[in-house]
């Protein structure tokens, strides 16, 4: 039977096995529990804490690392269940429930990463001693915390507009991880002590190859002709490295430079250094999206007005604006979405996604100035108008966008620390060990 692989299952699967173990102790009635520790209004049990320290123990074995001494291990795992006792009690007094349909959602997510369908996630996981049920309860606590956290800690980060041009900075000022760059090199030597004669001269050397290969030259052949590179022979060529496995020196330069372009002599101790970019491969690729321009009017139903008495009364101001009012007019008088009402229903450009699905499709099927007929949304009925199509450059947005989630990324581990330090301090807990 396929195991299951994906690194969420992985832990689950783990906290699962002891879940069953417990039930099946608790039906037997062999197992007399006490209390390893009391956490608030709650508590955390002697047999959660043998069964984590021997899965952990386990787990530390098959990876062929020491064991701490059991004393330690069993206090670090008693702290981490006692915080993710503290994490569940704030999860239900803030009332973060995991619904059915989520939890088969994330289920039918595992079962598809591996292969099966969810029909047959129970019997992988019997085949592998674990019980279905317990396993469930066990991914729904993990996706009640993941959801937790990012209310408390994730949707908390702020990283400033300075915070994302710094980071933007940076990264233009050092070639990319992602990025190969296939450069040629040409050193003109200057010897040890060498004398400021002979400095001048390696100088005007350095500079005289450099005119030369910015006109056009053949750069191969000036660098067998001049360079005292042990690439020499090779026309210089340093062949294609990633952006980390450039000289240090180089990297300063390389990503100054276009393909084609050669660089400047550069003097170091060992002499004057003179590159060219030839070609840089798996750069990011410009990005071009179609955005819209659209005005629309939102009617709600609500106790005295039904769906389908909202439609009609759409249809009938769709009908006023075909025989000459004002669109803006009506969507500033009668239009419920206080974000575009002030407007006169006015969106703005909009890039791909900014709207639901529903919303986007009629956009689709819509000719510029054309108005829909009235359609529903999770928000109410809308008529649209579509004012405009064109097409934008979306790479600086996108750069941004992903610039702005590795900062935040960056920051999550740290603030999620401070969290749950915080909340460990608020929390009373009592050991019973």
């Amino acid at each position: 039977m396929r195991r299951i692989l994906t690194a969420l299952a992985a832990s689950v699967l783990l906290v699962g096995n002891a879940l069953a173990q417990t039930r099946d102790l608790a039906e037997s009635g062999v197992l007399l529990d006490r209390i390893a520790a009391i956490v608030n209004d709650g508590v955390v049990l002697m047999s959660e804490l043998d069964q984590q320290v021997a899965i952990i123990s386990e787990r530390l074995r098959a990876q062929n690392l020491e064991l701490p001494p059991l004393n330690v291990l069993r206090r670090q795992v008693l702290e981490r269940l006692v915080l993710q006792e503290i994490q569940m009690q704030r999860a239900e007094r803030l009332g973060i429930r995991v619904s059915d349909e989520q939890l088969n959602q994330a289920l039918e997510d595992v079962a598809r990463r591996n292969g099966l369908t969810l029909s047959q996630l129970p019997s992988a996981l019997a085949a592998q001693g674990i019980d279905y049920a317990a396993y469930r309860e066990a991914m729904r606590e993990e996706i009640t915390l993941t959801l937790l956290r990012q209310r408390d800690v994730l949707q908390r980060i702020s990283v400033s507009p300075r915070e994302i041009d710094q980071f933007l900075e940076r990264q233009a000022k050092t070639p990319s991880e992602s990025s190969e760059y296939n450069i040629s090199h040409i050193l003109i030597a200057v010897p040890q002590g060498a004398t400021p004669e002979q400095l001048e001269e390696a100088e005007k050397r350095a500079e005289e190859v450099y005119r030369r290969a910015k006109e056009g030259e053949d750069f191969a052949r000036l660098a067998v002709a001049y360079s005292n590179s042990q690439t020499a022979l090779e026309g210089g060529s340093l062949g294609w490295r990633k952006g980390p496995e450039l000289p240090t020196f180089l990297a300063d330069i390389v990503v100054r430079l276009k393909p084609g372009e050669v660089s400047e002599p550069l003097r170091t101790p060992t002499g004057f250094h003179i590159v060219k970019l030839n070609e840089v491969r798996g750069t990011e690729e410009q990005v071009i999206v179609e955005q819209v321009h659209a005005r629309h009017i939102l009617l709600r139903p609500n106790e005295l007005h039904d769906d389908a008495t909202v439609r009609q009364r759409l249809m009938e101001i769709r009908e006023r604006i075909l025989k000459g009012e004002d669109f803006a007019g009506l969507a500033a008088t009668m239009s419920e979405d206080p974000g575009s009402a002030a407007d006169g229903g006015d969106l703005g450009w909009a890039n791909p996604g900014t709207f639901t699905p529903e919303f986007e499709e009629v956009l689709q099927q819509l000719e510029v100035n054309e108005i829909s007929e009235p359609f529903r949304t999770e928000f109410g009925w809308h008529i649209v108008q579509l004012l405009g199509r064109r097409q934008v450059d979306n790479t600086d947005e996108r750069r941004r966008l992903r610039a702005l989630a590795q900062l935040r990324e960056s920051k999550a581990d740290e603030e999620t620390e401070l969290w749950l330090r915080r909340l460990r301090d608020e929390a009373y807990v009592e050991y019973k060990l």
